[in-house]
């Protein structure tokens, strides 16, 4: 097998993109129902790239993340998101109401 180079690779994946719907054979491939599709969760499979860095936090709130156990980054982490989300929503919701 040659060695798949990034214009090789992009060459395959425009010829894959050319091929008409009506060509692509899906017979293996149960559809989903209405329930099935009622019940996925977005999202569930993302896992964001993890990049190393260097933070100051108060030494209190360090102790606080270690003293629910094992994970105090991944926690630490988890509160960031959950705070750039709220804070994305709000600046979404601010400019939405702007009309």
């Amino acid at each position: 097998m040659k060695k798949l180079t990034p214009r090789r690779r992009q060459r395959e994946l425009d010829e894959i993109a050319a091929i008409p719907d009506e060509e692509i054979d899906t017979s293996d491939i149960p559809e989903l129902t209405d329930e099935q599709l009622s019940r996925g969760v977005r999202g569930q499979m993302y896992r964001p790239i993890k990049k190393p860095v260097t933070i100051r936090l108060d030494a209190d709130v360090i102790h606080w993340l270690k003293a629910q156990g094992r994970g105090y980054q991944t926690r630490a982490n988890g509160l960031l998101r959950t705070e750039m989300l709220r804070a994305l929503a709000g600046s979404r919701s601010r400019r939405g109401s702007r009309h």
